[in-house]
Parts: C-alpha cells; structure tokens; sequence
C-alpha cells in the first residue's frame, strides 16, 4: 500500500492517539476482578449514546456522554463509590497516548504534511489530552465535532477537516482505530487507513478503505 498525493494526515483522537482503558488500568486495584468488564462497557456505551443521541437529534457533548457512560457501567456492575467515579472522569482528561503515536505525528510534520486531529471530544478535553501527552506541538489543528454538534460518522463531522485545512478529501489520509469511523470518513471522500492494533475483522459498511496498519510506525513510510 503506497498513498500518493497525501498532504494532510487526520486522526481520529480516542482509541486511536489516546488509550481509552488507561483511566479504569490506574484504578484496577479499586475495581478489583470488574476492571476490565466496566472499561470496555465504558466504552461501548460512550459510543451507543453518541450515535444514539444523533440520531435522535438530542446532542449533549463528550464529556456529558462520557460521565453518562460511565454512570452506566458502574451501576451495571454494583459500583458506586462517588470518589472513584470522580477520580476516573478525571484520568479521562489526561489519557496516555499510545507509544507510537508521538513519533508518527513528529515525523509527519517533518516531512512538511499537514497534521489533525477530528474528534467526538469538546475542544477542553482534546486541548488537556493533547498537552498532558505532550503532542499538542505536533498538530496543526484540533478539530471537535462540537463545531456542528453531531458525533462521527455523520459526513459534517469530516468536513471540517476539509474546510480547516484547505485541502481536498482525496489529498486527506484519515487514521481511525475504530473501523466504523474509517468507514465513513472513506465514505465521505477520505484516503481513510484503518489501524488495527488487535487484529478484528472490517466491519460491513459502506466507503472503500485505502488500507490497513498495525501500528501508527507504520504510516509515514507509506505517504509518497
């Protein structure tokens, strides 16, 4: 798989830059043997309400999705220590970035390509995730849904990158950790790279994709 013509890269944000599971893996010891089923409940019901909610038309912002979620899996599995909660919402906003998304990110603007972020996330989260992580020097711009107040994959959430950055989609590579965000940012126009880092199946959706990565190290090897 070769990109060529690529001059901007845009990058879904959580799950894909930042570790979703990082806030629950800190706090283990005060969930005991539920750690792992109350984050990836976290996370799947952070998502249904996002689609949900547009779909709908009853649009609330991330980190109202986020606590929403959060409650949910707690009660979902008998947890209602308030100072946890707390403590977890507020890991939320400082996410570790994964490994190998700082260098990618350097060596992209390196190479002179434009770098994004498009993301669910309200502007305060993304701005104190990226910072906490130390990769704020590396974008260019950080893009947020609440702009048009509906969640990806509606096709107004990827024109934003479009118009922030002044170039065309088929000039944009979109990188998402999450297949059904590669999907429709491929759908939309987007020379869309799916990473997979567990090695899951496509989903069956429309928007045709460009390719596939395992790790973000991959990717500046393949824009021409």
């Amino acid at each position: 798989m070769r990109l060529d013509g690529i001059r901007a890269c845009v990058f879904d944000a959580y799950g894909t830059l930042f570790d979703v599971h990082a806030p629950v893996a800190r706090e283990a010891s005060a969930l005991g043997e539920r750690a792992e089923a109350v984050s990836r409940m976290w996370r799947d019901k952070q998502l249904q309400y996002t689609w949900l909610r547009s779909l709908m038309g009853a649009h609330a912002d991330f980190a109202d999705v986020t606590a929403d979620a959060l409650d949910y899996a707690l009660s979902a599995h008998g947890v209602s220590d308030i100072a946890l909660r707390d403590r977890l919402l507020a890991l939320y906003r400082t996410l570790d970035a994964y490994p190998d998304a700082g260098p990618c990110l350097a060596a992209l603007r390196e190479r002179g390509l434009v770098t994004a972020i498009l993301s669910n996330g309200t502007p305060d989260m993304l701005a104190a995730a990226t910072r906490s992580a130390g990769i704020d020097v590396s974008l260019d711009h950080v893009l947020s849904v609440e702009a048009v107040g509906v969640y990806k994959p509606d096709p107004r959430v990827y024109r934003l990158a479009v118009e922030a950055t002044g170039i065309p989609a088929e000039h944009i590579c979109f990188v998402s950790m999450n297949p059904w965000d590669a999907s429709g940012a491929a759908w939309f126009g987007f020379r869309s790279v799916r990473l997979n880092r567990l090695g899951s199946p496509p989903d069956n959706l429309p928007g045709e994709l460009a390719g596939e990565i395992a790790s973000l190290a991959e990717l500046p090897g393949l824009i021409a």
